[in-house]
């Protein structure tokens, strides 16, 4: 079966070892996600880097050949618990008709103090 192997051109994908997403078959399997672009973080509130990483996951499962239709499953790791209600909003803007299968978990941190959430993503594309 064939894998195909999605960058994010992002420097540590190299030094961890990992893909922005990888497609096996008909599934696709995201990464976790985050707002940061470069250096920069894209939002200072949970919000807006809800809203950055879901289109950075459309991008992802587009460059697969997949859409966020297609999206089964996410998992949603929020710094901050009472960010639940933004964060949610952004989720449900993207994916309210679609409906995917999802956990929502409070962690102690991201790799980077200014993130706030990083989401995961599983589609399964049909035929």
């Amino acid at each position: 079966m064939t894998r195909q192997l999605i960058a994010s051109g992002a420097p540590w994908e190299s030094i961890v070892g990992y893909s922005r997403a990888v497609r096996v078959g008909n599934v696709v399997e995201v990464a976790g996600t985050t707002a940061q672009d470069g250096d920069a973080i894209t939002g200072t509130d949970a919000y807006s880097q809800a809203r950055r990483i879901l289109e950075k996951i459309a991008a992802a499962l587009q460059e697969a050949g997949a859409a966020l239709e297609h999206v089964t499953r996410t998992r949603i790791y929020l710094t901050n618990v009472a960010d639940w209600q933004a964060v949610g909003r952004a989720h449900e803007e993207v994916f309210g008709s679609i409906r995917p299968a999802s956990t929502m978990l409070a962690v102690t941190a991201l790799l980077d103090a200014r993130l706030l959430v990083e989401i995961e993503a599983t589609a399964i594309i049909p035929g």
